[in-house]
């Protein structure tokens, strides 16, 4: 099996609807994401997936959230924008970006901090 990943970092403020503490409040994160892709077949230059095309697509998803209070934004504005949901919505929206039949985004995971992430994989 091989696999890529690309990283990408992104601003946004949240609040946590329901949670008792301070996170129920306003506040910001500096916001890490990771995307892996996976798969067993390399395209015919060997390559899984082009790391400029996935970047490209990461960077789209992430600037509707980023600088952003991610309440007001759908999905967020239904449910709570915790890392783990952040996590999922993000696995929805690059997959529908790969290229290549032969790979999958395997996982993508959130940091809120640089010891606090959640992941997301099917």
């Amino acid at each position: 099996m091989y696999k890529i990943s690309v990283e990408k970092l992104f601003s946004a403020a949240h609040a946590l609807r329901g949670y008792k503490g301070k996170c129920e409040g306003l506040h910001g994160h500096n916001w890490k994401v990771q995307v892996v892709i996976s798969g067993k077949k390399l395209n015919k230059i060997g390559l899984l997936e082009d790391f400029r095309e996935v970047k490209k697509n990461l960077n789209k998803v992430l600037e509707k959230l980023d600088h952003k209070n991610l309440k007001n934004i759908p999905p967020f504005n239904r449910i709570n924008p915790t890392a783990e949901n952040i996590a999922c919505y993000i696995y929805d929206k690059m997959k529908k970006s790969l290229k290549s039949k032969n790979c999958k985004i395997s996982e993508v995971k959130v940091w809120e901090s640089d010891t606090s992430s959640a992941s997301f994989s099917k």
